[in-house]
């Protein structure tokens, strides 16, 4: 009997783990599989920016994948590693060398959408000599690699002769990227300036929501050294940020876009919104949100006009109308509908939100059902006045009472821009 409990028991116990095993990766398949089935449905589909490429043949789904990434883009179905939340991938890499039999790739771009990086050499210049790129514009937004780009452009600039322009490098952007550069160039001892359109620092980090959960690594910034985070929120990065700003007294020009870049002899105009810079080089390190889309209708111009929403509780007691289609929209008008007093429009051209997540276009249908926002489908804005928007959708024109409206309709990506310069622009599908 003894003999038989003794050879049984070992065996009963590992069949056991092996159906406690199977169970859970079932339930795990079944939780990814609902999770990709939200993304398609909401034509979340292509990933923005860097993101991974699986090798089915060689995956064996120990799913180390997935646990590294911080966005939980990544999931496993039947054994599989599959990008669930492609539209969530940002680039980490994390999970190149988490996969322990190197069934991952990294890659721009599907096959269906190709993402345009600009063409540069290993020294961060263009084949526009003077011309560097470094960052979220070459296709690199990830925080931790951005700063060592902007470091590693500078340096690049550094070596060059010193021409007789009023400055060495003009900066254009204030992100990761242009943080470092601009300390570089301080390091170095170089004539800069950086100009940045945005009212502060940050770059992307800057268009976060409140309160984001931000992933990072260490990184080592010229004359500040290394700095040891890994995550963090998006107001503890900013205040890092503002902090090397104040330190170390950054030429750094808020409030000012940079307009036009022209050749002048050996040396390169650069036309802002406040001014022109004659430099020997240009380090174009913004992001590529670009310039964000306007309406191009009359009153845009007015204070009352802004493009992102930073923070809801402004709107407390407001007349606000939100325009665009998509999450960043219907997210905005959700949080300011949440606030006490509001009175919100969400307005819309299309008769549609098609390519928002699920969760989203439920939570609107709620809030609408409940009068809590009022839905606009179909419908242009026509003119924007001090204390009204007049709408039209077809023939029906309205006035609307307004406080304030915040425009959400993406923006316009450089690479025209960056064409007509001369710098070649590669399309990348997925190779």
């Amino acid at each position: 009997m003894h003999e038989i409990i003794y050879y049984t028991l070992p065996a009963a116990l590992a069949a056991g783990a092996v159906i406690y095993h199977s169970r859970g990766k079932r339930r795990q398949t079944v939780v990814h599989q609902a999770e990709l089935k939200e993304a398609i449905e909401a034509g979340l589909t292509e990933p923005p920016t860097l993101h991974p490429v699986v090798d089915l043949s060689i995956c064996m789904g120990s799913g180390a994948c997935a646990r590294a990434c911080p966005e939980k883009a990544l999931g496993v179905i039947k054994g599989k590693a599959v990008l669930i939340n492609a539209a969530h991938c940002i680039g980490h890499a994390a999970c190149l060398p988490a996969c322990p039999v190197g069934a991952i790739k990294l890659v721009f771009g599907t096959a269906k959408r190709g993402i345009e990086i600009p063409k540069v050499a290993p020294t961060f210049e263009s084949d526009v000599p003077g011309i560097f790129i470094a960052g979220e514009l070459g296709g690199m937004g990830l925080i931790r690699k951005a700063v060592e780009q902007g470091k590693q452009a500078l340096a690049s600039v550094a070596k060059k002769p010193r021409g007789d322009a009023d400055y060495d490098v003009v900066i254009v952007g204030a992100g990761p990227a242009g943080i470092s550069a601009s300390l570089a160039a301080k390091e170095q001892g170089l004539r800069y300036v950086t100009v940045e359109q945005e009212d502060s620092l940050g770059g992307t980090t800057y268009h976060y929501p409140r309160n984001k959960i931000v992933m990072t690594a260490p990184m080592d910034l010229p004359l500040v050294g290394k700095v040891k985070i890994r995550e963090t929120t998006k107001e503890n990065l900013m205040e890092l940020w503002q902090g090397i700003l104040d330190e170390q007294q950054l030429a750094v020009h808020f409030f000012e876009r940079m307009e036009d870049i022209q050749r002048d002899g050996a040396s390169f105009i650069v036309k802002t919104s406040k001014d022109s810079y004659r430099t020997t080089n240009v380090l174009l390190a913004m992001g590529r949100r670009g310039t964000p889309r306007k309406l191009g209708v009359d009153g845009e111009d007015q204070a009352k006009v802004v493009y992102r929403l930073i923070e809801a509780e402004q709107y407390r007691d407001r007349h606000v109308m939100v325009v665009g289609g998509g999450d960043s929209a219907l997210e905005a008008a959700l949080d300011i509908a949440a606030q006490p007093g509001t009175w919100v429009t969400l307005s819309y051209r299309g008769n549609a939100f098609s390519r928002v997540k699920a969760k989203n276009r439920q939570r609107i249908e709620e809030a609408q059902s409940r009068q809590l926002i009022r839905l606009m489908l179909e419908t242009n804005i026509k003119s924007i006045l001090p204390d009204k928007v007049i709408t039209a959708c077809g023939d029906q024109v309205e006035e609307l009472r307004n406080d304030a409206v915040i425009v959400c309709a993406g923006g316009e990506l450089p690479s025209p821009f960056l064409k007509k310069m001369g710098i070649t622009v590669e399309a990348h599908y997925g190779e």
